[in-house]
């Protein structure tokens, strides 16, 4: 049997799939018997498929051997949230309501990785209905930073994080709605691309916040990220926000990785006070390599932005209000008390209390109150009209630069369990990543180095809607004068699980 590097990047498996040099059977086996052998601490999946997984691992191999036309990624192994539904495999959304139920249809998303021969692994661990920020609010446990196993990896997709961290899997999908893509690649040493909302399809997405769900890709390069993106997006009129416009071509731009006479600005609101001095200065070094390659750095004042968070945790609770009230025990899902003596009210109160965890609760009533006859002006209306005015500077800031870049977390990866009993301290891991979710534009993370504490931090570029080609330029020329100055990924410097 061919020895399958593990640690190889997503194209350069393809690849050798394709030129026949190791067998996609081979590629998957190598993955499973990764993840058996350190799942057991990291705990990035909440189900393995292994015999899905090979099956269609032989799939592709029969294609390679027929001669017929293979994709870019055709038996790259893949890690999925466990939030986006895929037909027979369980589909949780890191909640006990949902335990056990399995989906009769697929998302777009799978169906489209599929198409393309993408080996999906299974479904990797998430905050409860993709709401958190460090992957502790799952009802199966916390996944564990690769990097360092008492940190968390990030949230909502730690999962997915983690498990291409851990080379469990080549790539991932996770889904960003405040942050939970850019975030948990940053605090995992990983890239993670939070496309424009609305350019990857949402059906068969299960819904925390409609106006600010976007699935989008992992992967451990920005060419890996960009073959992926690809793959994904693409208009679906199964979905009634999923874009018609033409999208642009962000793996030349990967591929490309040049700025030379760009604007780029750096955002003054997203740095000072709250953020650790490893992070500003790996920041200021990832710009000092942008200037250095032709572009012209500028720093640019968004004002707004300092509302983001208060805004954005109005609008994504009420959203989430409504989008939750489906799970009432009466159609599928976890059911409590059905006794014959209860009344389905009282079925219903029953099943979402014994199904829905601590921070699921803490929004559906913070959401159900901004609502409200009498609060909805006051609190949700409000919200709405903050987000038009960080709109708004998004758009004051793209007239004169390119694209706008900052670190991605204040801080490096906290503790397991430091953050549980403070929710607004969890909630500003996300202060660099909630305007570009409240605005609506492509946002990509890459690693930028280490922290003061040994731990990654990552640099975030956010760019125009629908100019993600943009974003992935930067990140690119970012990765890879990072990459010749490391001599190597940054991702190869993780020593927890060697």
């Amino acid at each position: 049997m061919t020895v399958v590097d593990v640690y190889a990047s997503a194209d350069v498996i393809a690849r050798s799939i394709a030129a026949g040099e190791v067998s996609a059977v081979e590629v998957a086996q190598a993955h499973l018997d990764r993840i058996e052998a350190v799942d057991d601490r990291v705990h990035a999946f909440l189900h393995v498929d292994r015999d899905g997984a090979l099956e269609q691992a032989r799939a592709v191999d029969h294609a390679v051997a027929s001669g017929q036309p293979l994709s870019p990624l055709a038996g790259v192994p893949l890690a999925m949230k466990d939030v986006l539904t895929q037909t027979g495999v369980p589909t949780t959304c890191g909640s006990k309501i949902l335990e056990g139920w399995l989906p009769p249809y697929n998302s777009t998303v799978v169906e489209r990785l599929l198409a393309a021969g993408v080996v999906l692994l299974g479904r990797t661990n998430m905050d409860e209905f993709a709401m958190g920020s460090s992957t502790e609010n799952s009802a199966y446990g916390p996944t564990s930073n690769p990097w360092n196993l008492d940190r968390i990896p990030g949230g909502s997709s730690g999962g997915s994080a983690a498990a291409v961290a851990a080379f469990e899997a080549s790539l991932a999908i996770g889904t960003d709605t405040g942050g939970s893509i850019r975030q948990p690649a940053a605090v995992t040493g990983i890239v993670g691309a939070k496309p424009t909302y609305g350019s990857v399809s949402r059906y068969g997405l299960v819904a925390f916040s409609s106006s600010l769900d976007q699935a989008g890709p992992f992967a451990r390069t920005v060419l890996d990220t960009a073959l992926l993106h690809s793959v994904i997006a693409g208009h679906d009129p199964l979905d009634s926000t999923s874009i018609s416009a033409d999208l642009p071509d962000v793996v030349s731009a990967a591929r490309a990785a040049d700025v030379a006479g760009m604007r780029i600005g750096v955002v003054r609101e997203l740095s000072g006070e709250g953020y650790q001095p490893g992070v500003q200065a790996r920041f200021a070094e990832a710009v000092a390599i942008l200037e250095s390659a032709g572009a012209e750095v500028v720093e640019v004042s968004c004002p707004s932005f300092a509302y983001a968070l208060g805004a954005y945790y109005l609008i994504a609770p009420s959203e989430c209000s409504s989008n939750l009230a489906r799970f009432d025990a009466m159609r599928y899902g976890l059911r409590v008390g059905d006794d014959g003596s209860a009344s389905a009210e009282d079925v219903m109160r029953l099943t979402r209390a014994a199904g829905f965890g601590p921070e699921v609760k803490r929004r559906i009533i913070l959401g159900t109150y901004a609502l409200s006859s009498g609060y909805y002006d006051a609190y949700y209306g409000q919200a709405q009209k903050v987000r038009t005015l960080i709109t708004q500077d998004f758009q004051a800031a793209f007239a004169s630069v390119d694209v706008l870049v900052s670190p991605t977390t204040p801080t490096e990866p906290f503790r397991l369990g430091e953050r549980t009993d403070d929710p607004v301290a969890m909630y500003q891991a996300d202060l660099c990543t909630l305007p570009s979710s409240l605005y609506g534009g492509p946002a990509i993370s890459v690693p930028a180095g280490l922290g003061d504490e040994g731990l990654p931090v990552g640099f975030q570029v956010m760019a125009p809607v629908l100019r993600d080609d943009l974003a992935y330029r930067v990140a690119a020329a970012v990765e890879a004068a990072l990459v010749s100055r490391w001599g190597g990924p940054l991702i190869a410097q993780a020593g927890a699980l060697t």
